[in-house]
């Protein structure tokens, strides 16, 4: 991938998958005998079942770190994500390094259970949602100060899921973004077409 690749929240692992992908694409489009509609439907069953057993890993380690939290799943695009809704931020720790964490173990839990890669995302009392929000604002300031100025813009450092906001938010607003720089002081520069 070059520095102006958009990210996503893509593991090093998951990167050498999907550096394979167009050929298992080639492989499934040739497939007569499974109409899309099928393929579609068990993709999101597949994607429930990354769920249920995300929730169920996470339902233990809560019972095991005697911590409460109700826990939600739901699928979204190509992801399953699961929400942990509590009013402890001890599951997010600070900038959401035991979240990451989490979110990585949890998808292992996952790929013992099925063989396959997950990218799920985890939310723990909302705190990638805050995130989000925040990082659109970021990315706002920073279209509006290229506009005015015509100059480009550079982020502090983030990582892919933070990048991965920024960039669909300026693409949202008409202009151009790309990620330079190497992890984890990788960052995203806002420029005029």
């Amino acid at each position: 991938m070059s520095t102006t690749d958009l990210d996503e929240d893509v593991t090093p692992a998951e990167e050498a998958e999907v550096a394979t992908e167009p050929e298992a694409a080639d492989a499934e489009s040739s497939e007569d005998d499974a109409p899309a509609a099928a393929r579609k439907r068990g993709d999101d069953d597949d994607l429930d079942a990354e769920g249920d057993i995300a929730a169920d890993y996470l339902e233990e380690l809560l019972d095991i770190a005697d911590l409460d939290g109700d826990i939600d799943t739901y699928t979204e695009g190509d992801r399953a994500h699961v929400s942990i809704m509590t009013d402890s931020d001890q599951l997010v720790g600070k900038d959401g390094a035991v979240l990451d964490a989490l979110q990585e173990l949890t998808r292992l839990a996952v790929l013992t259970e099925t063989g396959r890669h997950s990218r799920l995302m985890l939310d723990v009392a909302g705190f990638r949602e805050k995130r989000r929000q925040e990082l659109k604002q970021l990315a706002l300031d920073a279209v509006n100060e290229v506009k005015a100025s015509g100059e480009p813009v550079r982020l502090a450092p983030m990582n892919p899921f933070e990048r991965k906001i920024v960039h669909d938010t300026v693409a949202a607003n008409g202009l151009v973004s790309e990620s330079e720089g190497v992890e984890p002081q990788r960052r995203v520069v806002v420029s005029a077409k």
